[in-house]
């Protein structure tokens, strides 16, 4: 499996992980283009990409689902309090909402031949997650802004 972090920060974030058959990103808080030449870097675009997992509704989270989705229409998976507040959000633009796939937090889901399992963090949002992949034999795990973190996230 592989990982790269495209952005990270107040000001945007956006991580690829990717397998040798699926390409996935956590967050698109930035720029089309921004997240474009990340990929780029490693010979891939986002026409590659078969989801996007969401954290949650954060501007700096979110901030190129509209854009991403008119051209794309990759699915956006999140949790189902998420999608609601994306579904709402008047700064992404229309899109195809039809594109938002709810999950349920501490249910194991797949997207190609990675499998995906979301985790419950505490922060300001409607119902933000950190998540854990699981592809070629690894694991990686992404988490960003925790308020705090317990055996349950840990582990």
């Amino acid at each position: 499996m592989k990982m790269m972090t495209i952005a990270s920060g107040s000001s945007g974030n956006c991580t690829f992980v990717g397998t040798d058959n699926t390409s996935l990103l956590v967050d698109v808080g930035i720029s089309k283009k921004k997240i474009e030449d990340g990929l780029n870097s490693i010979d891939l675009s986002l026409k590659d990409m078969d989801g996007i997992l969401i954290t949650h509704e954060h501007i700096d989270h979110v901030r190129a689902i509209g854009v991403i989705s008119r051209k794309y229409e990759i699915p956006l998976y999140a949790t189902a309090d998420t999608c609601y507040e994306i579904s709402h959000m008047s700064a992404l633009g229309d899109f195809n909402k039809e594109l938002l796939k709810p999950i349920n937090v501490d249910e194991t889901f797949g997207i190609g031949d990675i499998k995906v399992e979301a985790h419950s963090i505490w922060h300001d949002a409607a119902d933000p997650v950190c998540y854990s992949l699981y592809g070629d034999g690894k694991k990686v795990s992404i988490a960003t802004d925790m308020g705090d973190y317990d055996d349950y996230i840990y582990a």
